[in-house]
């Protein structure tokens, strides 16, 4: 819509990852030399971890873009699956077929893929995006896999990227095994506002804008204020800052520009954004609680509900027994008398005395 407007070849702020795209910040960087290391040193295993639209994938994609032939690497991007559905995934994107085995053919058939590939000199790598979608059992068989290695090196490498919850994950008394066989992690924070400013130029140059400045020096703090320095979200702004700019004709997004952008995206400030989004999480979080006191209360009414209608049901019947009983009692009883006279005679009362059977005084 823009491109001819400010001569660009590509649009600059387009939300794919696109690795040519990359800007790589201190923390992007270190992200980047830890993964290399990880791979290239055969040292294992490493975590990666950003907020959502910190570009976490875009750096993958660039670590794919080097590798060459003599990589194997499988890429699970899915990771709602069960450890079955996960191991099929693995092997699938290592080329085999792995559908109607079990599980202990398929651990056999990916552990023997992975002697044979390393016995080839291949790199070997599993890279896992989302990982904090994971579920315990599927770590589990990550952590297995990662076990396999000669005396010397490891034969899988493994990468795991995720959110910041990924970090609580592992953090916890369960993963303590798992967490073991980390050999790095590292954190993907947002950029500062120097490297917002550099970040926005950069994919402009990229885009073909070369040195022209199509920003206004005074937008770029704005950016960094209603975006926090995540690049997904700088990504939104200014594309809709251009497209706010094209529409008025103007040379630079000004700051009137990125008024009407932030206005036609209905964003407040960045801080205020995390605030609101804190107070609506406890919020949820009580709501939550209040929801599952609400279920675990109605759950206890419907099982006491279902055995007061189970006594109701037996009450009759207990009437007819407790009837039953009475009457073989009052039958026991009669049976008694009349088999006993002495009984028969006191159930009958004294009876009347002969005259002159008393003696006199």
């Amino acid at each position: 819509m823009y491109l001819e407007f400010y001569k660009l070849h590509e649009h600059p702020f387009q939300l794919t990852p696109d690795s040519d795209f990359l800007y790589m910040s201190e923390s992007h960087a270190r992200a980047k030399a830890y993964m290399d290391y990880t791979i290239w040193n055969r040292d294992g295993f490493v975590v990666v971890t950003g907020e959502i639209g910190a570009g976490k994938t875009t750096l993958l994609q660039k670590l794919l873009s080097e590798f060459d032939d003599t990589a194997a690497v499988a890429k699970i991007y899915q990771t709602q699956l069960d450890e079955i559905q996960f191991l099929q995934a693995v092997l699938v994107e290592f080329g085999l077929s792995p559908f109607n085995a079990s599980k202990v053919e398929l651990m056999d058939m990916l552990s023997t893929f992975l002697i044979d590939s390393f016995l080839q000199s291949k790199q070997l790598v599993l890279i896992v995006d989302e990982a904090q979608n994971l579920s315990p059992k599927v770590l589990e068989e990550i952590r297995m896999l990662s076990g396999l290695e000669t005396q010397k090196e490891k034969i899988l490498h493994v990468i795991l990227v995720g959110q910041p919850e990924l970090n609580e994950i592992l953090d916890s008394p369960e993963m303590e095994q798992l967490l073991q066989r980390v050999r790095l992690r590292c954190h993907i924070s947002a950029l500062s506002d120097r490297e917002t400013r550099d970040y926005v130029y950069h994919r402009l140059r990229v885009a073909g804008a070369g040195d022209r400045l199509l920003f206004d020096a005074d937008v770029l703090p704005m950016v960094y204020e209603y975006t926090g320095g995540i690049p997904r979200l700088i990504n939104v702004l200014c594309d809709m800052a251009l497209t706010c700019a094209f529409t008025d004709r103007t040379p630079t997004v000004t700051v009137g520009s990125l008024k009407t952008a932030i206005g036609e995206l209905q964003w407040k400030p960045y801080s205020e954004r995390v605030k609101a989004r804190v107070r609506l999480q406890k919020a949820s979080g009580k709501n939550r609680e209040l929801r599952h006191l609400i279920e675990e209360n109605s759950k206890r009414l419907s099982d006491l509900t279902e055995r007061l209608g189970r006594l109701n049901e037996i009450t009759p019947l207990l009437s007819n027994i407790a009837n039953g009983i009475s009457t073989i009692e009052r039958t026991l009883g009669r049976i008694a008398v009349s088999r006993n006279p002495a009984m028969n005679q006191k159930a009958a009362g004294p009876g009347p005395q002969k005259k002159g059977s008393q003696k006199s005084l």
